[in-house]
């Protein structure tokens, strides 16, 4: 298996579209919002308060969402269940944009500071169904996909106010994650990694 991903390693670089169309049903769309969006977005999310039960800080939105357990339920509603106004918009957005199938009523927001990741996973398949959004806000990065038998490993860039979609396949046989680290490079440049702000959008299954 080790040296099936050394060999896969060992394939000259793909450009972005073509690493995102390795994988069935992952759709990635740049400029996703504007400027004056994204920066309405930070500025809203810096107001609220943030948590600090992982080693990256995040906020919770409409339900919480168990790391340890891996489970979410109809008891852990946040207040009445609905999304803040600023949230609610950008998820009729993505419905109405037929990104997702259903309008999201969970979002989890991450904060990665240089250096920061989050550690390669499929999200928790009973808890959410078979669409899941990402908005990235702040700097850019990569995002790495792995399928489950470890045969292919693929990077795909996210800049700013971009969207990665993560539909049936590429939900449920890749894993996703992002290396910890301070620099990323593209095209043959260091890129130096700021302030990085993720939004997850899911919908929840609730039995």
């Amino acid at each position: 298996m080790q040296e099936q991903l050394s060999l896969f390693s060992r394939l000259p670089p793909l450009s972005n579209q073509e690493a995102i169309d390795v994988i069935a049903e992952l759709d990635y769309k740049e400029d996703y919002i504007n400027e004056s969006k994204h920066n309405m977005l930070m500025k809203r999310i810096d107001e609220q308060q943030w948590l600090n039960d992982l080693k990256r800080r995040v906020q919770h939105y409409g339900y919480k969402y168990d790391y340890k357990a891996r489970r979410v339920a109809r008891d852990m509603r946040i207040g009445n269940g609905k999304l803040p106004e600023w949230l609610e918009e950008l998820s009729e957005k993505l419905w109405k944009d037929r990104h997702m199938p259903k309008i999201a009523d969970q979002v989890i927001v991450n904060e990665y500071r240089p250096g920061q990741g989050i550690s390669r996973h499929i999200d928790c398949e009973p808890c959410f169904e078979d669409t899941i959004v990402s908005l990235s806000l702040g700097s850019g990065c990569f995002m790495d996909f792995t399928n489950k038998d470890e045969t292919k490993k693929i990077s795909v860039w996210l800049e700013p106010r971009s969207i990665v979609v993560l539909k049936n396949e590429a939900r449920y046989k890749w894993l996703h994650g992002i290396a910890a680290r301070k620099s990323d490079k593209l095209d043959g440049y260091k890129h130096d990694r700021r302030r990085r702000v993720s939004l997850t959008f899911r919908k929840v299954i609730i039995d």
